[in-house]
This record gives C-alpha cells, structure tokens and sequence, in this order.
C-alpha cells in the first residue's frame, strides 16, 4: 500500500507542472468527444474497407501456389488465403486496389486529425488505472504506431520511393496485423461510446474528458475544422485518384506517379511501371537470338517470335492495375493463348497452373506463377502486339503475359519461359 500511495502521489505531481501531462497543457477550444467521435466512424468505415481490400490484394497474387508469389517469411497462420482469385471481371484487381490506395489517401487528413484529437490521452498519468484502462493504453499504442506505419509505408510505396529497410511486401504484411490487433481491441472498447455520442451527445453531468479544461478563445468551430478535414480529403482525392483514369483526370493526379514516365505518342503510349533500361534488357537479348522455351510432359520446345506469330493469335481486351494504385484503360492485346501454348507442352484437355520466367536478371517478381483458372481463360495471352502494333522494349517486347484481373507484376515482361505442370 505505501508504495501504491507513492506511485499516485508522483503521477499527481507530475500531472501538476505544466507539462503535457497536465490537462491544462491542452487548449485548443476544437477538441471534444463529439469532434472525435465523428472522425471515429469515418476512420472505421475507411480502415475496415482497406483491411478488406488489403486482404483481396493479397489473395490476388496467389500466395498458396508458389514462394516466388509471396516472399512473406516464416507467416504461419497470418497467411491464410481466402480463395483462389478469379479472372473475372477483368477489372476486379483494378478495381480492388484503386480502392485500397485511393481510400488510404484520402484517409490521411482524417487519421492527423484523429490523432491530434486525442494526443493529451497519450499523456495522461498514471499510465494505467485498471486492467481495462491498461488494455485501452496498449490498443492506442498498437493502433497509433500501426496506422502510421502502414501508412507510411503505403505513401512511400506509391511514390515508388523504398527508404525503409527490407521489402515492402514484407512489412506492410506483417504491419497490417499489428495494426488489426490495435484496430480491432480500440473499436471494441471504443465505438460503442463514439455511436452513443454522435445520438445523444454527453450526457447530462459527465464532463467531456477530451475537451480542454481551460480552452483558448475560439477562432475556428467544430464543424469548421471537419469542413477543413473533408476538404483536405477532397483535395488529396482530386489530385489522386485520377491515376487510373485517362485522359484529364490522370493529368490531374499531381501527388502520384502515374505509372512512370510519360509514355508518349503511338499504340506503347500508356503507363509502364518498369522500364527496360532499369533492368539493363538489352536489344541483343531480345534481338534475333531470343527464343521463348516452352516446357511441359511432352518435353522441352524453342519459339521464335516469327514462330509465335504463325500460331493462331487471339485478342483481349485488358487493362494493367499495378500494387502502387495505378491502372491503364483497357488495351487492346493480340497474341498466343496461354492454353493453346499447354497443349504444346503436353496438357491438350485441361491445362495446368505455369511458371513463367524473365529476361530480367534481377529484381522482384522476374519469376512467377499463374494458377490453372488463369492459364484455361481464353483471354490469357502470351502477348506479342499491343493496340495493333509490336510490343514496345518497355512494355515487354517480344513477348509478355497478360492476365484478367492478375496484379501488374505477374502480367510478366520479357518472357523467356514458360514451366506448365507442378508448381
């Protein structure tokens, strides 16, 4: 009991100086239950919606069928699958990750504006008063420290500048279920108070522990500064989402890549994310010389492009989504089945899942695998032309793979072989 009382009786004096421990450190007159309710619900409809599509993302890249999909160490449980992911619509990974980054961004005022709401609970002394407060302290650590990991992370991923140490597959992986844990012990405890708020507001005699007990004068309401959080959303929305859009909207996405540099003019003019140079593919690797391997039961085969193209070729109409949130409108590809391509190799009746390689020597994603429901759509092609004219050196020439509603990265570039059967 003595040093129960001493423990208090240091938490009470240092809640006294004027430090932010002291309730009267904060005054801004905007902060208040209601305020931060309302930024609550929005953060939990837009989390709960990147969780979900984070999620479908990546079940997209079909991580149960080989490690070279899914390079996450050692992720036991954390890596269970939700189904195999299908090739139709054609644009549902588009669709699916649009979402994702899309929502992420416009999140971000939201998440600063939460976060400053409530910045003088993560002061306050004692530390834990009850086991019930102690849980709701660890659930604001995971929540706070994962939200801006993961968004961090993400931001920088999309600008496609990797400043942090090690895969960012990897980390935001690992990231999102330490957020979740935060994510889902906070709303527990948390949102049944906020929705009661947002009814009734504080009831009669309770004091709001969020607001400042000596405010400064007002210079801004409420309401005013959820108006300025809407309209930084608004704003990061506009200049944003119009990477997966042509035309004015994709001009308008000044705070995002578009997918690389300008493409410029002609049939190869939308977005490339990888370019040849950057992975030093030279023309005498995809001059004369190249030959596509084809391999399966009925053994080992060797295609020109002048081969490829005397096969019987087929059209598909595709668009590219890339991880980073980017999307072209749909393309227009002519090339080999992939299906026609298994029945070379052996599997005339129903072909396999395949394991594609690259020209590239290095890198992420230079080997990947398609799953069988992949290989069997029709609309799964071995391209060789684009928009009616050869495949571009940056957008995979001579030969590339392209697959409804698969990832960018598995629509692999520079294909130089083609493994049907066991994965």
């Amino acid at each position: 009991m003595p040093e129960r009382r001493r423990t208090r009786s240091l938490s009470a004096r240092l809640s006294a100086l004027y430090t932010p421990a002291n309730p009267r450190f904060w005054r801004s007159p905007v902060r208040g239950a209601r305020f931060t309710a309302v930024l609550g619900i929005v953060l939990l409809a837009g989390l709960t919606l990147l969780f979900v599509t984070g999620l479908l993302s990546y079940a997209a890249y079909n991580p149960d069928l080989n490690p070279v999909n899914d390079k996450t160490p050692g992720k036991g449980l954390l890596g269970f699958y939700l189904f195999s992911w299908p090739t139709g619509p054609h644009w549902l990974y588009r669709l699916t990750q649009g979402l994702h980054v899309t929502v992420g961004i416009v999140l971000v005022p939201v998440l600063l504006a939460k976060l400053w709401s409530v910045i003088p609970r993560l002061f306050a002394l004692p530390p834990a008063r009850s086991v019930g407060h102690a849980l709701e302290r660890l659930s604001l650590l995971l929540l706070i420290g994962g939200a801006l990991f993961q968004f961090i992370t993400g931001l920088l991923n999309i600008q496609l500048d990797y400043l942090f140490p090690g895969s960012f597959y990897t980390l935001h992986f690992y990231g999102a279920w330490v957020f979740l844990a935060g994510f889902v012990t906070h709303t527990v405890l948390k949102a049944p108070q906020a929705v009661r708020v947002l009814r009734n507001g504080i009831p009669r005699g309770e004091p709001d522990t969020l607001a400042a007990p000596d405010p400064l004068p007002a210079t801004l309401s409420r309401r005013g500064a959820l108006a300025m959080v809407g309209a930084g959303s608004l704003l990061l929305l506009i200049t944003s989402a119009g990477r997966s859009f042509d035309g004015p909207l994709r001009r308008m996405a000044l705070l995002t890549p578009r997918g690389g540099t300008d493409p410029g003019p002609g049939p190869n003019a939308f977005q490339v994310n990888k370019t040849a140079a950057a992975v030093r593919i030279t023309p005498a690797d995809t001059g004369e010389r190249w030959r596509l391997t084809v391999r399966g039961p009925a053994g080992e085969f060797r295609f020109s492009r002048a081969e490829l193209l005397a096969m019987e070729q087929h059209s598909a109409a595709l668009p590219i989504a890339c991880v980073e949130g980017w999307s072209t409108s749909d393309q227009q590809w002519r090339g080999v089945r992939l299906s026609d391509l298994a029945a070379l190799a052996g599997f005339p009746d129903r072909p396999p899942g395949v394991f594609v390689e690259s020209l590239q020597r290095g890198g992420s994603f230079r080997k990947a695998a398609l799953r069988d429901n992949q290989v069997r759509d029709g609309r799964s092609l071995l391209a060789l032309e684009v928009n009616g004219a050869p495949l571009s050196p940056d957008h995979g020439y001579p030969a590339r793979i392209i697959v409804p509603a698969a990832p960018g990265v598995l629509n692999t570039k520079w294909v130089e072989t083609l493994t049907f059967g066991e994965l």
